[in-house]
């Protein structure tokens, strides 16, 4: 083993930092606890330091005391948690990535002008729970190019695509190939779904990969951006494994190995990549260094309902 390449950009977006600042600072201006409706982003490691901080993760608004703060996670919520959480008399502060914000206002003008909106993502996850709450008797779900084939739309009525934020830009390409083939008048949003982290960070994984013999992605097992870093690389023949930290890496992995490429998905702390740089500096790999694609610098103001919050407090 001769050397680790480093991706850039990799780890926090800024859905994600602003996501995290919000609950460290609703806990700062509400103290222990605050609650907070699911993950607030997809990583094991940040969901275990908030707890220690005072947050308390819960799966429905049902579960938070009446009058309690609450935060939204940054996947977006439905329009009937809102009216749950109002219905408790509820401190709602809402940390929905605004990228998720605006596939949840497509949507919403889609259906109301009387469309079928066919939402590209996974079911299950919550973006697409949140997504598909804003007009669930006008959104259809489509996984995978199969059932873009297979899917039976009315051949006159208006149609419309949006797309989860997380996913493999070159499948999604692939998935809305399908339908514009299959219902040439789709519509689509004016600027792509996919969020500008997710694609950047695909794209610096691509760009690395010639020259690299192993990508190892730092991201939790549930995080949809993080298992589309390891698609990306697997679709070009690059062994590529999902770590939560560098405890997870199988020594096995880099035998016959001279380069390993390592990147993060948009939910990792930056000290978990740094952790894994440690496990090769222990094995004796000195050559550590970064490979450059792109400079991110997007940042989202913190949610309307902490800053008045935070206003009136002073």
């Amino acid at each position: 083993m001769k050397r680790v390449l480093l991706a850039s950009p990799r780890g926090y977006c800024a859905g994600v930092e602003r996501a995290i600042e919000t609950v460290e600072r609703a806990l700062t201006l509400y103290g222990r606890p605050v609650y907070v409706r699911k993950q607030i982003v997809h990583n094991s490691h940040v969901v275990r330091e908030l707890e220690e901080r005072g947050a308390i993760f819960v799966d429905s608004v049902d579960a938070v005391p009446k009058g309690a703060p609450v935060v939204f996670s940054a996947h977006g919520v439905a329009p009937a948690v809102r009216a749950a959480a109002d219905a408790r008399d509820l401190l709602s502060i809402d940390a929905t990535c605004p990228l998720v914000t605006k596939v949840h206002t497509q949507a919403r003008r889609f259906a109301d002008r009387g469309y079928t909106v066919v939402l590209i993502g996974h079911a299950g996850h919550e973006e697409v729970e949140g997504t598909t709450g804003e007009a669930p008797e006008s959104i259809v779900l489509v996984e995978s190019i199969a059932d873009a084939e297979a899917i039976s739309l009315p051949a006159d009525a208006p149609l419309g695509y949006i797309t989860q934020t997380t996913l493999s830009v070159d499948e999604t390409r692939e998935i809305v190939d399908v339908l514009r083939r299959r219902f040439p008048h789709i519509e689509g949003p004016e600027k792509e779904d996919i969020c500008y982290a997710t694609s950047n960070r695909q794209w610096a994984v691509k760009e690395m990969l010639g020259e690299i013999d192993l990508l190892l992605v730092v991201g939790s097992h549930n995080s949809s951006n993080s298992v589309r870093l390891v698609d990306v690389a697997n679709a070009a023949g690059v062994p590529a494994y999902l770590v939560d930290d560098a405890s997870e890496i199988d020594e096995s992995w880099i035998e016959g190995v001279d380069v390993a490429g390592v990147t993060s998905g948009a939910s990792a702390p930056e000290r978990l990549v740094a952790g894994v740089c440690d496990w090769f500096r222990a094995r004796g790999v000195a050559d550590i260094s970064a490979f450059s694609s792109a400079f991110e610098d997007v940042v989202f103001r913190l949610p309307v309902e902490l800053r008045r919050a935070e206003r009136s407090a002073a």
